[in-house]
């Protein structure tokens, strides 16, 4: 473990409200491990396949969060969170025994002092079911219905799905995540089906008594390439695919202009369940995107080759320092994306929490990772000012850890792994943001 002597002062920051949940938060597929403990998921299947993970490793061992989750629960109580937001392995919860883990993880933060917010679906599918089909929104509402009847008594801040838009874009649509499919605007009913189950998985937990639900969406501002009119379509097209699709079903109860028309199934009677009301709203942020007419070749989405047949091409944001992923730092974004969802929806939008914000820097002295928390916490503050209801954020990540198709080679976490001998150092921004937890008790 590292020490404190010689760490920096914690710059000061804006007082945010009495109340103001602050947290970290993780993923069961991403540190978990004990792979041979439960059943297969899609993403087992998938880094199964030679090519698939950049530098060709598993989330086999990962972080073993399974074996060492007392450690990890005390480096949650020693940062002084209010919250932890982890995720539910739907593939473990189906093998024997695997719900008496998260039993057993949620009895150990309770008694640390630290809320559990479970989140119930965070892409690691069985790898029996698909979202093309139907039923697997009836399967995961079964599925909700079993973990809040064992947890429920404990929890009660819920998350039913993370980041559908990047599990359809990027696992359906384009073939670079798990299960690999590239069926590009045929993956269109796989974002339909994940939002009714969202519906029906809120339902779900209303019958077991639940009364703080939200889901964890990814939006940013979308940038036209200019103002050439041309590219303006094609960032409202971009909008419209990764914010508003994913929005307004939930917000409004009804999919943006004519896309409820691709939809399979009744809209009338499936909207009215992905509409169910939610307690507040999560947005994960990370960074705008600048986006322009295509131009007739690949152009590139986050170290992704996008296909020039796609109504749009992703741009540089030029003139931004960025992280060690490439990804563009624009604090201010967030400012606007949240300023932008009250504007456009008004008294509609619940409550805000940002529940994923972080970076991905090598090193355990990570000052880039301190001045990114830094930055966008602020941004966060003057939204909040603004007059956007935000009453929450949660830092990605607490663990380095397994980072999907990247595999192991970007570090998010506040604390180091290391993955030969799985020894948890924190880094200089997890001890930045003790501090900066502590100042705002």
């Amino acid at each position: 473990m590292a020490t404190d002597a010689g760490d920096p002062a914690p710059a000061p920051l804006p007082r945010f409200p009495g109340g103001f949940l602050w947290g970290v938060s993780t993923s069961a597929h991403q540190i978990e491990g004990a792979a041979g403990e439960r059943e297969p998921s899609v993403w087992d299947v998938f880094t199964a396949e030679p090519g698939r993970v950049k530098d060709g490793s598993t989330a086999a061992v990962a972080c073993d969060h399974y074996h060492r989750y007392g450690e990890d629960v005390a480096l949650l109580a020693a940062l002084g969170v209010d919250a932890y937001r982890f995720s539910v392995s739907w593939p473990r919860v189906n093998s024997p025994g695997g719900l008496d883990f998260y039993d057993r993880l949620v009895d150990e933060l309770c008694g640390a002092g630290v809320r559990p917010v479970p989140t119930l679906f965070h892409w690691d599918l069985p790898a029996s079911l698909d979202w093309l089909r139907r039923d697997t929104a009836d399967r995961f509402a079964e599925y909700v219905s079993v973990v809040a009847e064992r947890l429920g008594d404990r929890v009660s801040k819920w998350i039913t799905l993370n980041e559908p838009a990047e599990h359809t874009l990027l696992g359906h649509a384009l073939g670079a995540h798990a299960p690999g499919k590239r069926l590009l605007f045929d993956a269109l009913p796989v974002a339909h089906h994940q939002l009714l189950a969202h519906g029906l998985a809120v339902r779900a937990l209303r019958a077991a008594g639940a009364s703080d639900i939200g889901i964890a969406n990814s939006h940013g501002p979308t940038w036209p390439a200019s103002a050439e009119p041309a590219d303006r379509e094609a960032a409202g097209f971009y909008d419209l695919l990764l914010n508003r699709l994913f929005a307004e079903p939930i917000i409004l109860g009804e999919y943006p202009d004519g896309m409820g028309e691709l939809m399979p199934g009744d809209m009338t009677a499936d909207l009215k369940v992905i509409a169910e009301p939610l307690d507040w709203y999560g947005i994960n942020y990370y960074a705008p995107t600048k986006v322009g007419a295509p131009g007739g070749t690949d152009s590139e989405y986050g170290g992704l080759a996008l296909p020039a047949e796609l109504p749009f091409s992703v741009r540089e944001i030029e003139g931004r320092p960025t992280t060690d992923f490439g990804w563009p730092i624009v604090p201010e974004g967030l400012t606007e994306l949240l300023t932008g969802f009250r504007d456009r929806y008004g008294d509609r939008l619940p409550p805000i929490v940002i529940t994923e914000n972080g970076c991905s820097y090598e090193g355990i002295d990570d000052q880039d990772r301190v001045a990114y928390l830094d930055a966008h916490i602020r941004a966060l503050h003057t939204a909040l000012e603004s007059g956007v209801d935000v009453r929450g954020y949660f830092v990605w990540s607490l663990l380095d850890n397994f980072e999907w198709a990247e595999g192991h080679a970007r570090r998010f976490g506040l604390v180091h792994v290391d993955y030969g001998t799985l020894e948890r150092t924190p880094k200089a921004s997890y001890r930045w943001f003790r501090d900066v937890l502590r100042a705002q008790r």
